[in-house]
């Protein structure tokens, strides 16, 4: 079989290990030919294509971002866009494709399985809010560098007296603010989820200092008050229509200093959550991921994505998977708030 694979939407730790183990199973035991689209679905759009062979995939696994590069190029925001792309599937001769994606790529993937393209999706996003699976790799390493840096915050927040308020990654799901704060101490967590009280954040600071340490806030970036609108964005958007957010930390931090009388500064994190070396947890899953989809397309697999379910690797249908965003429960936010002040 001639297979088609590309990464879409932001770069992720454990992309390259998909990758991998696409082109190492596909070729070592079907004979497959992997062929690589560079930049997401632009590179399906313009046929701009590399050869992906076992000399290719060689010393990968452990480096982050994604070798075959990647955009938030959408064939659906242009004319033509989706002729464009079963043009270009046909005359190139791939016979199925293998997505890495987020909602938004693996949205564009769902509407081409409609129109008749074999397609096995795989689910990449740090945020871990695609529905249907378990985890997305890329998540675990993301957690992993935020708790660090809250690890680290602790000790000159309380060697400054002052409160430290931690931006993390998260426009509609609070999952990495979640666990990272969980697993560093934060004192409080803001997620989109859950409108938040500023009074009551402000309250939680002042225990804090009135206990002799100093607070750690972690707030997802697309966290908001319910009286107010604290966030920033500049308003742009891009191809799926995401305006850019940002801001909200520096706001918090600033309305926290003039309440408290106790200086505040904001830690954005930003894009070094998402790039570096994977976590051993998401090279594995990633590896397992890029396994089973090469097992899906063999089996005449389309319009679905492979998921992890407790330690299965499993099947589920990419529109159910894209049809609504997995969001932090109450019952799980209820856990953290136990923690706080």
């Amino acid at each position: 079989m001639r297979i088609g694979i590309l990464t879409g939407g932001g770069d992720c730790p454990g992309l390259n290990a998909v990758i991998r183990a696409v082109v190492r199973k596909g070729i070592a035991e079907h004979g497959d030919e992997i062929i690589g689209f560079r930049d997401g679905w632009r590179g399906v759009l313009e046929a701009d294509t590399v050869p992906m062979d076992l000399h290719a995939v060689r010393g990968i696994l452990p480096r982050g971002g994604t070798v075959l590069g990647t955009s938030r190029t959408n064939p659906y925001a242009m004319d033509g866009g989706q002729e464009r792309v079963l043009a270009t599937l046909e005359r190139l001769g791939i016979d199925a494709l293998i997505p890495i994606g987020g909602e938004d790529t693996l949205g564009v993937a769902t509407r081409l399985a409609d129109a008749g393209v074999g397609v096995v999706g795989v689910p990449k996003t740090i945020d871990n809010d695609l529905d249907s699976t378990d985890y997305t790799f890329g998540f675990d390493t993301a957690v992993g560098v935020a708790m660090e840096a809250i690890d680290r915050l602790h000790t000159t927040g309380d060697s400054h007296h002052r409160t430290l308020v931690v931006e993390v990654m998260g426009r509609h799901a609070g999952w990495i603010a979640l666990h990272a704060g969980m697993a560093g101490g934060a004192n409080v967590i803001l997620i989109p989820e859950n409108p938040f009280d500023v009074d009551g954040v402000v309250a939680h600071c002042q225990h804090r200092f009135d206990s002799g340490y100093s607070p750690i806030i972690v707030v997802s970036e697309g966290a908001s008050p319910k009286d107010g609108d604290l966030s920033l964005s500049t308003g742009e958007k891009d191809t799926f229509g995401h305006v850019r957010l940002g801001g909200i930390g520096a706001a918090l931090a600033s309305l926290i200093e003039e309440r408290t009388g106790r200086e505040a500064r904001a830690v954005v994190l930003g894009h070094i959550q998402r790039g570096g070396t994977p976590s051993a947890f998401d090279r594995v899953l990633a590896t397992r991921f890029g396994l089973a989809a090469v097992d899906a397309v063999h089996d005449g697999q389309s319009g679905v994505m492979v998921a992890l379910r407790g330690t299965d690797i499993v099947r589920v249908p990419l529109s159910a998977a894209t049809a609504q965003l997995k969001l932090v429960p109450a019952e799980r936010y209820a856990e953290a708030e136990v923690f706080f002040g």
